[in-house]
């Protein structure tokens, strides 16, 4: 069995973009799972992977607009995204959310 750290430099890379790709489909195949949920619980959404990927593409000199990035994670534009799959906060949401210290938000 081979060690992460026994890697080639490639190969982790391939890896953690397959591993990404993953998530992104994981994420698409659940969308009755909020974005607050996920803040709640992971202190990430998709909105916040959408940010991420953005910052990668600019550290390689790459400009992708957030818009670009939100389509890349939602699988399409995040007003239709929101449209279709996006439901009102609850109450019991909100105050859990509003309950996380500003750096987890």
């Amino acid at each position: 069995m081979s060690k992460i750290a026994d890697l080639d430099t490639q190969t982790q890379l391939e890896l953690e973009a397959a591993a990404f790709r993953r998530l992104v489909q994981h994420l698409d195949e659940r969308k009755d799972v909020q974005n607050i949920d996920l803040m709640n619980l992971a202190g990430f959404c998709r909105n916040c992977l959408s940010k991420w990927y953005k910052a990668a593409a600019e550290e390689k000199g790459i400009a992708i607009d957030y818009d670009a990035a939100r389509e890349r994670v939602y699988g399409m534009p995040y007003s239709e995204w929101k449209a279709q799959y996006q439901q009102p906060a609850t109450t019991e949401q909100l105050t859990a959310f509003a309950s996380k210290p500003e750096e987890n938000k």
